[in-house]
C-alpha cells in the first residue's frame, strides 16, 4: 500500500531528513586513508542518538551497523569493521535516522583521496542519474519515468545499471511502497501523485551490473570485481514538483572528496 503525505506530515518529515543528511556529511568528512569504516558507523550512531533519535538501519532485517559501507567492487549493504581505507578507494556511505516518526534515508559516494580518473566519472554520472532521476519525480508521471532516466544517462556512459536492488517508498518504515527501479519505460508502473514519498538511489557499476552476496549474508559486489557508485536522496513528489527532504542547512549534496 502506498501511503500519501500531507503537506504538514511533509514538514514534519524534513527533520529526520536533515539530520540524514547532517551525519551523512560528517561521515564523509571522516574518510581518509587510515580510516577504518567502523569507526565512522561508532561516530553515526553516537551522533544521532544525540539528537534524541534512532539509527534507522541498526537491527533492520537483522543488520548490525548503523550505517552501510560499501567501498569499490561493493555496491550496498556493506558492513562496518577494522578495515582501513586506503589511498584511491571510493566508499558508499548510507545513512539514516528516525525522528519524530519519520524516516530519513540518504547516501553518497565519497573518494578516499583521489581515485583513478575512470572512477571519478563513475561517480560524477552516478550522481547526475540521481538528478535526473529526481527531475521526473512529479505529480502524473510515472515510477518507469525516473529508472527510464536514471538507466539511459548511466548506460549512455558505457556503465551497468543494478536490476535487483532498487530505491523505495519512505514514510514512519525504511522501505514502503513502492519499489523505485533505475531502469524501465517511459509511462509504466505506479503513477505518481503529490503526496508520495520516495528514496531515488542509483546504483551504477563500472562494468557488468551482474553481482553476487557474499557470505556474510549482506553484501553486495560485482561479478567483475569493478566498482560501483551509489547515491541517494528521500524526495517529496509535490504539486510545485519534488521537494528533496534529505537536506541540511548546506544543501542536499556532499562533497565527491572525503575529509573535506
Amino acid at each position: 500500500m502506498i501511503h500519501i503525505k500531507t503537506p504538514q506530515e511533509i514538514e514534519e518529515f524534513k527533520v529526520a531528513g536533515a539530520l540524514s543528511k547532517t551525519v551523512l556529511r560528517r561521515a564523509g568528512r571522516m574518510v581518509r586513508p587510515g580510516v577504518t569504516t567502523r569507526e565512522i558507523d561508532q561516530m553515526v550512531e553516537s551522533f544521532i542518538r544525540l539528537h534524541g533519535a534512532v539509527p534507522g538501519f541498526k537491527g533492520l532485517y537483522g543488520f548490525p551497523a548503523s550505517i552501510c559501507a560499501s567501498a569499490n567492487e561493493e555496491i550496498v549493504h556493506g558492513i562496518p569493521s577494522e578495515r582501513m581505507l586506503v589511498e584511491g578507494d571510493i566508499i558508499s556511505i548510507d545513512t539514516g535516522a528516525t525522528a519524530g516518526g519519520w524516516v530519513g534515508d540518504n547516501a553518497w559516494t565519497f573518494y578516499v583521496g583521489t581515485p583513478p580518473t575512470e572512477t571519478q566519472a563513475l561517480c560524477e554520472v552516478t550522481l547526475d542519474c540521481l538528478k535526473a532521476g529526481i527531475e521526473q519525480a512529479v505529480p502524473g508521471n510515472h515510477i518507469g519515468d525516473i529508472g527510464h532516466a536514471v538507466q539511459t544517462l548511466a548506460e549512455k556512459n558505457g556503465f551497468g545499471v543494478v536490476r535487483e536492488y532498487v530505491g523505495h517508498g519512505v514514510g514512519r518504515m525504511m522501505h514502503e511502497d513502492p519499489n523505485v527501479p533505475n531502469f524501465g519505460k517511459k509511462g509504466r508502473g505506479v503513477r505518481l501523485q503529490a503526496g508520495m514519498v520516495i528514496a531515488i538511489e542509483p546504483m551504477i557499476c563500472q562494468g557488468t551490473y551482474k553481482n553476487h552476496t557474499l557470505a556474510n549474508g549482506w553484501t553486495v559486489v560485482t561479478n567483475d570485481g569493478k566498482p560501483a557508485a551509489h547515491y541517494e536522496n528521500t524526495v517529496a513528489i509535490t504539486k510545485d514538483g519534488p521537494v528533496i527532504l534529505t537536506q541540511d542547512a548546506d544543501g542536499p549534496w556532499c562533497p565527491f572528496q572525503g575529509g573535506e
